[in-house]
Order: structure tokens, then C-alpha cells, then sequence
């Protein structure tokens, strides 16, 4: 099931399933800004990546003893959410945890998601509360898909990513074969803070980018103009674009949390970037987007 909402700037569409955002439209002239889904690239818009961001090692964490098997970015992207409220700017989804998913991941939790609209500006707010009687551990991420190219170009050669406050960025990429985090340093110059997208931009793998280099990334055409600008407070995040294939799209994704490092061996509680709850503790994060007049 579908749920909008709509102001003089954009109308911004929502799917009950992983409530995901879906759409959003500029008004003035009726333009596209989400990837659409297409599976030749990637099927999905905009998924909620819970409890997990990334690839397991061997697809499979470990608590208490117990081996339980997990894909990638979690079961939040896959699941029917419950529509709590919709008024005025606003709209609330909520997943529960159950008998289901305690099979996949044994914690009580409730996940709410929190999506508010002001001017050209959609707010993501996540709220998760430890329901249950035991330390909780999870990740949470997002993962929006733009358009990219938006001006009729046969591809995103020559857009570019502004990387605010940067000089340049050090990120660390992911193996092609196992999704897993690699050891090594890579270094993405900057000119003006800025990245000049080329054809084989994407090609390697996904930017995954630490310790706080920035928190606001802007995708622009290449004259400059801004098409999406997101602003976050996560430690990390990552840039992607299906690898060798020139897919007609941006990803630009605020982290709290990640994939296993190659050489990761441990339980839940020893992943990095893993986030705690306490019983009764509420996690409650948020980052916002900016579409701009195309």
C-alpha cells in the first residue's frame, strides 16, 4: 500500500513495504527525483538497512553461543511496516519484532520511522527502543537512490559530489566478492571539496567513508547546479552506484554501522560501529534531504 506527502514544493510517496520511500516529485515541473526501481540496475528506491548495514562474514552473526544466518542489510527492507499516524507534514511507520523475527535476530524491539516534510526538505527520523529484558546490539542505515543523470545525458560522466569540508576523502572500499570491508586506505582527491563523477567512477566498489570526514554530501549536474543534498550526524557513510555497469543513479547513504571488516571474528557485541540498547533505551537518529529545482 501507497502513502504520500504533499506540499506547494514536492509530493513525496511511501511504500508500507520496508516503508520505503519510493518518490519524489518536483511540482513545479513535475520531475522525477528517486532511482525507480529498475531491476536491470537495482530493484529498490530507498531501503531501511535493519538491524544490519552491509554484508555478515559468511553471512551468519553470532550471540550467545548461536549461530543465526543473516543477508545483507537485514530484514527491515523486506518486511511490511504498520502505518501509526499521518497528519499534516508528517507520517509514522512502525515494525515490531515477533515471533519471526526473534528466529532471525533475538531481541524485542520496536523500529518506528519518522518522515517529515518542510519546503523542498524530507526529514528521516528512526527511532528504535529496546522492548525487551537483554542487551540489545543492531545497525541502521540508509540507502536513497537519485536519479543521476537528470538532463538527458547518456550517463552521470561529468556529475560531480561535493563532499562538504573536505579536502579530500580516505575511505574504505568492499570486496566484489565477498561484500566484506577491506584493509585498505583508499584516497578520493577533491578539488573544491569536489569529485568529478567519470564512467568508471563506480567501477572498484562502494566508498565507504569513517570517521567523520563529513556529514553533508551534495550530487550535482555538471554545471554545479545541486540536485540532492543530504545532511547527517552518522559516524559513516557510503557513496554507491551499481559496480560496472553505469547505472543511471547515486546512492548516498548515512551510516550507523557497516559490513564486517575481511577479518572480522567475532560476536555481535564486537562488530564495529555496532550500536547498544540498554532494556527500555531508545536509539533515536535522524538526517534530512534536499531536492533542488531541476
Amino acid at each position: 500500500m501507497r502513502y504520500f506527502l504533499e506540499n506547494e514544493e514536492l509530493k513525496c510517496e511511501f511504500d508500507l513495504h520496508g516503508a520505503e520511500l519510493k518518490s519524489v516529485l518536483n511540482k513545479e515541473n513535475y520531475r522525477e527525483y528517486m532511482w525507480y526501481g529498475n531491476g536491470k540496475y537495482w530493484g529498490r528506491t530507498a531501503p531501511v538497512l535493519f538491524p544490519f548495514v552491509g554484508m555478515l562474514k559468511d553471512k551468519v552473526f553470532s550471540w550467545k553461543g548461536q549461530s543465526y544466518p543473516m543477508g545483507q542489510h537485514g530484514f527491515a527492507r523486506d518486511t511490511d511496516f504498520e502505518l501509526v499516524s499521518q497528519e499534516g507534514n508528517e507520517i509514522r511507520f512502525v515494525m515490531r519484532s515477533n515471533e519471526e523475527t526473534r528466529k532471525k535476530y533475538p531481541f524485542d524491539f520496536t523500529f518506528e520511522i519518522v518522515y517529515t516534510l518542510t519546503g523542498k526538505s524530507l526529514n528521516v527520523r528512526w527511532i528504535v527502543q529496546n522492548t525487551g529484558s537483554e542487551e540489545m546490539h543492531f545497525s541502521i542505515g540508509a540507502h536513497p537512490a537519485f536519479l543521476c543523470p537528470v538532463h538527458g545525458e547518456k550517463n552521470k560522466a561529468g556529475y560531480r559530489l561535493t563532499f562538504k569540508g573536505a579536502s579530500e576523502i580516505h575511505h574504505h572500499g568492499n570486496a566484489l566478492d565477498t561484500g566484506l570491508s577491506m584493509k585498505e586506505d583508499i584516497v578520493l582527491p577533491l578539488e573544491n571539496e569536489t569529485a568529478v563523477i567519470t564512467e568508471e567512477f563506480f567501477d572498484r566498489t562502494t566508498y565507504m567513508v569513517e570517521g567523520g570526514q563529513t556529514q553533508d554530501v551534495v550530487l550535482s549536474d555538471p554545471e554545479g547546479k545541486p540536485i540532492v543534498e543530504v545532511v547527517f550526524d552518522a559516524p559513516l557513510f557510503g557513496v554507491w552506484s551499481p559496480e560496472k555497469k553505469n547505472a543511471p543513479f547515486v546512492c548516498i547513504e548515512p551510516w550507523y554501522g557497516r559490513c564486517d571488516a575481511e577479518d572480522f571474528d567475532g560476536d555481535l557485541s564486537e562488530r564495529e560501529y555496532s550500536n547498544k540498547l540498554l532494556p527500555g533505551e531508545t536509539f533515536d537518529k535522524n538526517y534530512t534531504i534536499t531536492y533542488y529545482t531541476l
